[in-house]
């Protein structure tokens, strides 16, 4: 499955490694889009391909460090 997400992050992850955690924990292959990060806050849009599952996962864990998460497109194979 490969889907494409716009992130918000909030300005108190500006010192966490939140994307290169997860293409380390995760098994999920990922694309940057596009990206833009200040002291106080920050956004990508980023496509996903994994199994529906692992997505899950990925997504689950990103609400959990409080980033927003608005699905783009997605494509099922």
């Amino acid at each position: 499955m490969q889907i494409s997400v716009g992130l918000a992050f909030p300005g108190e992850l500006k010192d966490d490694s939140v994307i290169c955690y997860i293409c380390k924990n995760f098994d999920i292959q990922l694309n940057i889009i596009e990206a833009s990060f200040s002291m106080s806050d920050g956004w990508a849009i980023l496509q996903f391909e994994a199994e529906e599952p692992e997505l899950k996962r990925t997504f689950a864990y990103l609400e959990s460090k409080g980033i927003k998460i608005q699905k783009i497109q997605e494509e099922k194979s």
